[in-house]
């Protein structure tokens, strides 16, 4: 290669880069600060959301939804700054979404079922419910699935779609839970003595309702044993105290009173 050719590539070379570093400058600062107002926007569109009363599971959704869609927007922009033509970024964009819907029908699927959830509101966020078998707090409805927090620490992510097209329990709606226990002890007792014992127990915790008031019957009889069935309710806040206490507390009350059997105990969640 002669040397004026030479030169003149270079020269072709440095205009270029004196042509494409300002822009190229200006595209990572213009993602810089797009993802920072990005940011501000979301928290700016919470808080109004949220002094306007609106639903948290609302809020959640559309954050995700805003947050998305403007990062894509502001990749278009930053894409147009370097010097990629927007028409055809956006064509790309359109057909390579177009694919990735084909591909991704499940998770179509999952948005949609996410705007059923909004729409009806089988659920809130802070509400205890069951769903595909898993039972926990409601702690965020996202664009794709929602998130559960269940009794035992863990936390659940189930798709939206299966779960606006699966059974839903809402143990939170009634503002009140119940207890279901059951004790069984020796077959000869007299229930209405036992019974006794344990309402009166049951009557020590304020946290029990007493409208409506605690349940006992006798459910059946097998292997010598007398099985009741005990049913108080509490406010959703109390829920699980009495859960946990209810056990110990008629545990102890019935071995005092010296009633025989087995006095077991076993603990099931009912609305």
């Amino acid at each position: 290669m002669d040397t004026p050719n030479l030169e003149l590539y270079i020269n072709r070379m440095v205009n270029w880069a004196a042509d494409f570093t300002p822009r190229l400058i200006g595209a990572v600062l213009t993602l810089v600060i797009g993802l920072w107002v990005i940011k501000k926007i979301e928290q700016l569109l919470i808080k109004i959301m949220h002094n306007k009363g609106h639903d948290v599971s609302l809020q959640s959704f559309l954050r995700s939804l805003v947050s998305i869609g403007l990062k894509i927007l502001l990749i278009i922009s930053v894409a147009g700054m370097i010097g990629f033509q927007s028409t055809s970024l956006v064509a790309v964009i359109g057909a390579a979404g177009l694919a990735v819907g084909l591909a991704l029908q499940g998770s179509l699927a999952n948005f949609a079922g996410g705007v059923l959830i909004l729409m009806f509101k089988p659920f809130k966020v802070g509400e205890i419910v069951t769903i595909q078998g898993i039972t926990g707090v409601v702690a965020e409805i996202q664009i794709f699935s929602t998130v559960l927090h269940t009794g035992d620490g863990k936390i659940a992510i189930l798709p939206n779609g299966a779960v606006s097209n699966g059974n839903i329990i809402n143990s939170s709606r009634t503002g009140k839970l119940r207890v279901d226990l059951t004790v069984k002890v020796a077959f000869d007792e007299d229930f209405e003595k036992v019974k006794k014992i344990i309402l009166d127990e049951l009557d020590k915790d304020k946290r029990i309702l007493v409208d409506p008031p605690a349940q006992i019957s006798i459910l059946d009889y097998a292997d010598g044993n007398m099985t009741l069935i005990v049913r108080p309710q509490a406010k959703i806040d109390d829920y699980w105290g009495v859960y946990f206490d209810a056990y110990q507390n008629i545990q102890r009350a019935l071995v005092e009173h010296k009633v025989r059997g087995p006095l077991t105990v076993n603990k099931t969640v009912s609305a």
